[in-house]
């Protein structure tokens, strides 16, 4: 159901910084809904990602995608396992989900469209996206309002970070990958709607903070004590 708010961070532009890093903070909000008789409470959430020369961690309280350029690796990273899966640059989705997982990334299919509208969003002017993930029972509409506004090279964050990260958190091909890439600007706001065997979700995310700051020690870096695994059982945050 996080699908939402990682829609955020695939397109997210940085510039380089001598003495600092850069954080992105994020928020999003779930509303409840039911599904095969199940009822979901609302939910918000919060994500950072830090941005260094080589390094990218996406954190949520689920758990850590680290893309390390330095080391030519992708980590995903399980809080409540305690776990981690690592991949070696490019990676084949496939090879680290179970056989029932893996069938479905060639079969998530993407279209981006642009709205030909503007809206500012806090400081920023955004061009606004229609975005359709459609995953067979699931579908995904959202409506993606990005940024070309800011002081960031976005361009070469997407084709460094970006591309492996979306690839990781979202479980799509390079054709999905390529698609998203049509999205110009730093992503900033979006408003979801989630189409799952008729019932329905309505989920946004928006960017609340883009500064520079030392990054935390150990940010970048799987928690000492946890567990490698050579496949994913879950994607956190979903």
């Amino acid at each position: 159901m996080k699908k939402a708010a990682l829609l955020f961070a695939i397109v997210a532009g940085v510039a380089t910084f001598v003495n600092a890093d850069t954080l992105i903070r994020l928020k999003s909000h779930s509303d409840a809904f039911t599904i095969m008789g199940q009822t979901q409470p609302a939910r918000d959430d919060t994500q950072e990602i830090w941005i260094g020369q080589n390094q990218m961690a996406t954190i949520t309280k689920e758990g850590t995608f680290i893309v390390d350029l330095g080391r030519n690796v992708l980590n995903i990273v399980d809080h409540s396992r305690k776990s981690y899966v690592e991949m070696t640059l490019p990676f084949d989705m496939k090879d680290y989900l179970p056989p029932q997982m893996a069938q479905m990334i060639g079969a998530t299919k993407v279209t981006v469209t642009p709205k030909g509208t503007t809206q500012q969003v806090n400081q920023w002017n955004c061009n606004g996206y229609d975005v359709v993930m459609d995953m067979g029972m699931m579908k995904i509409k959202s409506v993606i309002w990005a940024s070309t506004d800011v002081p960031f090279d976005w361009a070469q964050f997407f084709e460094r970070f970006g591309k492996h990260f979306m690839k990781a958190s979202m479980r799509v091909n390079d054709d999905a990958v390529a698609e998203y890439g049509k999205i110009q600007g730093f992503q900033v706001k979006a408003d979801t709607v989630i189409d799952m065997m008729g019932a329905e979700m309505k989920a946004s995310s928006v960017v609340t903070e883009i500064s520079e700051k030392p990054a935390p020690p150990g940010i970048y870096s799987v928690p000492a004590g946890y567990t490698r695994q050579d496949k994913l059982i879950t994607i956190p945050g979903q």
